[in-house]
């Protein structure tokens, strides 16, 4: 792949990544949360058509305009997020989309024969062909998803955080799969932020940050982790936050976690967060953070544990009382659980507030669009206008719409998940500063942030979370990146 480009609506998602793969070699594709590894994989997938660069395949350039155009060269990948049908069986899930069959009749023993052979293939002869696919294990489902590439013929086979759902054993037997594989020329792209696993299993590495390629072609064995770290956290975009209060500014304490935990998710979470303290949860995709943010707000129903605002007991797995209590969370995918995209931005607005503009039962639509305009007008939400569809504005004013809920509803907890996602650079600026000036007001903020920038600009405290346990507590301005990456990937960083 050379000079790769792919553009999104006020996104430059790569711009001009190179990648070589050889074949029969493990090439670990590294980088932080938004680096554009997925992206990338998906262009090569051709799940995105590129605006720009050339994929060349077997010395001659190729242009992939559909997933199945890739299938034919060989080029298959397993998502993190396994798309398989629960319901068919393990074979069925195998051949879907090329089933085996004569005269329009599918031959179902065949198929069972040719998934049976697959399996064993990968060494797992023990998982039954006819078995339905939700009833086996996550480790079991993967190896159905690395039969199904198998029965494409793979020469490329791409995982994407592999080993995300995988004890250590099935990691161990995830690599003797991929050692297989590799024997019979195959070659892999592995992502993972496991950079332990990278030292076991790779040969070579690439390198992304900021949807550029900053190092491509290193060798696993000559490159120390804290050089991978370092080109990981090299920025290209510098980041203004708002001054810190002083620590001893902070008010009594208005959101206490005690011993939170959600089964299989996350353990055993202590939190408190005192009036004008923004607290940041560092971590990986995955590692628990925006399940404990739903568990807070009552979206997710824990298995133990409290939450108290102002020293009240919640009710736990319940939203309505959350709110009432002055909770507010701003979600991480805001257009899918955040918004409602065809109405209007006052009716975004007032979504949580409807009580204060009902007389009778009837709303009364002025009342709503005069606050609401308020809001809107004193946090700049562009275009002006609460009565276009919210759908129609950018990321970064959606993500302002979003805060104005709460501000209408006077929250005195927020918790907000990735809050500048999509979000474009001088946005992004003025959300750390309403944030801010939130906070200085006096209301708890808790946030989550893939960007380990933005989480050590805008924290006052952080706490670092590795696959559901909290792992480190300290002050945002006694941690770096290096050493913030370095614990939620197990690094070797002194």
């Amino acid at each position: 792949m050379h000079g790769i480009i792919k553009k999104f609506p006020g996104v430059l998602a790569l711009g001009g990544v190179d990648l070589e793969v050889r074949a029969g070699e493990v090439h670990c594709l590294l980088g932080q949360n938004g680096a554009g590894k997925s992206t990338l994989i998906k262009v090569l997938s051709a799940a995105y058509q590129p605006d720009g660069g050339t994929i060349v395949w077997d010395g001659g350039t190729v242009s992939l305009t559909t997933p199945v155009a890739a299938m034919g060269l060989g080029i298959s990948t397993i998502y993190q997020e396994l798309d398989l049908v629960a319901d068919l069986t393990v074979a069925e899930n195998i051949f879907l989309g090329h089933e085996v069959s004569r005269g329009g009749f599918s031959r179902r023993s065949h198929a069972n024969a040719q998934a049976r052979a697959l399996l064993e293939r990968l060494g797992h002869g023990e998982i039954s062909p006819t078995r339905p696919v939700g009833t086996l294990s996550p480790a079991a489902q993967q190896v159905v998803s690395m039969a199904r590439a198998l029965s494409h013929r793979t020469r490329l086979l791409i995982l994407d955080e592999p080993s995300a759902v995988l004890d250590q054993e099935e990691v161990r037997n995830l690599f003797r799969v991929i050692r297989n594989l590799t024997a019979e020329g195959v070659a892999v792209i592995y992502i993972s932020h496991r950079l332990e696993e990278i030292r076991q299993i790779g040969d070579r590495i690439t390198v992304l940050k900021d949807g550029r390629t900053v190092a491509t072609g290193l060798q696993v064995e000559d490159t120390p982790t804290q050089d991978l770290i370092q080109l990981m956290t090299g920025r290209s975009i510098e980041y203004v936050f708002p001054p810190r209060r002083p620590a001893d500014d902070f008010g009594d304490p208005v959101l206490e976690v005690r011993g939170l935990s959600v089964s299989g998710v996350f353990s055993t979470v202590d939190l408190t967060v005192h009036a004008g303290e923004i607290v940041g949860l560092a971590g990986l995709v995955g590692a628990g953070r925006s399940e404990i943010l739903e568990a807070i707000y009552g979206a997710r129903r824990p298995s133990t544990g409290t939450v108290s605002v102002a020293g009240r007991r919640l009710r736990s797995g319940a939203v309505a009382a959350s709110v009432r209590a002055g909770v507010g969370l701003c979600p991480e995918e805001r257009k899918s659980q955040g918004l409602l995209l065809d109405h209007p931005v006052f009716h975004n607005i007032t979504v949580s507030t409807l009580a204060r503009f009902s007389r009778g039962g009837f709303l009364n639509g002025a009342a709503e669009r005069a606050e609401a305009e308020q809001l809107t007008t004193a946090l700049d939400v562009r275009p002006a206008g609460v009565n276009r569809p919210v759908r129609n504005l950018s990321g970064g004013n959606q993500q302002k719409v979003v805060l104005a809920r709460w501000l209408m509803r006077e929250c005195r907890v927020l918790l907000l998940d990735e809050p500048t996602r999509g979000v474009d650079v001088g946005a992004r600026t003025e959300i750390y500063t309403l944030i801010r000036s939130l906070a200085d007001k006096g209301v708890a903020i808790v946030v989550v942030s893939s960007e380990i920038e933005e989480v050590l600009g805008l924290a006052d405290r952080v706490l670092t979370v590795r696959e559901g346990v909290v792992v480190h507590e300290a002050p945002a301005t006694e941690l770096d990146e290096s050493r913030v990456l370095d614990l939620v990937m197990e690094g070797s960083v002194a």
